[in-house]
């Protein structure tokens, strides 16, 4: 398994506009952060978690020729506002997109996107098969490849994140029930988001996902979903422990 990180950053990335912090001004790459999102090659397939607003500079930046599945998290814009760009895959692979997140989400994917889901399609608009994720307990199969949905919250908005073998990931969220961490637990690698220092409505912060993971004790753990008030990279990097690491537009885990 390869997964790449397309974006590690929060809804504004970083640099953020107009802004000329310390971060935003920053001219180490790593605190260059889009909005997040996440590649992962497995079993000769590909599949990615989330199509925010930089997906088609993502994709072409890591070369992302191929495309099998695309998961959603939850239905925020800069998560969802690239699908527009699968046609690609469209096109060069002569099939429908499966797209697979749970039934509210896909239903405000209907509202946002009402041009590819019309009765009556305008040509050469995106061609999605959409596959509702039912049940937030149970694996299912993405392209032959055993998915285990792990269900949190981000704030009081219900949201997926992913476990595939030994990998999970799991972004804009600030609670994880007893259940869910068990579900999680023995992973391998984790990616957890970690907005900031400072605690946040719906986010966890630095601290609060350092003690997640210290818990759930992977091999290496990941922060992701970065604002510019985290601090920049080689900063933040220093004072973590040695397991967990920030990631960054660009990452590859090799599993």
């Amino acid at each position: 398994m390869q997964i790449t990180i397309l974006g590690s950053g929060t809804s504004q990335g970083v640099p953020v506009i107009g802004c000329h912090c310390a971060v935003c001004r920053s001219l180490d790459y790593r605190d260059k952060r889009l909005r997040v999102a996440v590649h992962v090659a497995v079993g000769g397939k590909s599949i990615v978690i989330d199509s925010g607003p930089d997906f088609r500079q993502q994709v072409l930046r890591e070369r992302v020729d191929h495309l099998d599945a695309l998961l959603f998290t939850h239905e925020h814009k800069d998560h969802t506002a690239g699908m527009d760009d699968i046609r690609s895959y469209n096109f060069k692979q002569q099939r429908d997109m499966p797209v697979y997140a749970e039934q509210r989400v896909l239903d405000q994917l209907k509202r946002e996107f009402a041009y590819i889901f019309a009765e009556y399609k305008y040509p050469g608009v995106p061609r999605v098969q959409t596959i509702p994720i039912l049940d937030d307990h149970n694996s299912f199969s993405v392209e032959g490849i055993e998915v285990h949905p792990i269900r949190a919250l981000h704030y009081k908005l219900p949201v997926l994140g992913y476990r595939i073998g030994d990998f999970t990931y799991l972004t804009d969220a600030n609670y994880i029930s007893p259940a869910s961490m068990e579900r999680i637990r023995g992973s391998r690698v984790i990616v957890l988001n970690a907005l900031r220092r400072e605690p946040h409505i719906s986010h966890f912060s630095l601290p609060e996902a350092v003690d997640i993971l210290t818990d759930l004790a992977p091999q290496r753990g990941y922060l992701t979903h970065i604002s510019h008030l985290l601090g920049r990279h080689r900063d933040v990097e220093a004072e973590l422990p040695e397991f967990i690491r920030l990631a960054y537009d660009g990452l590859k885990i090799e599993m």
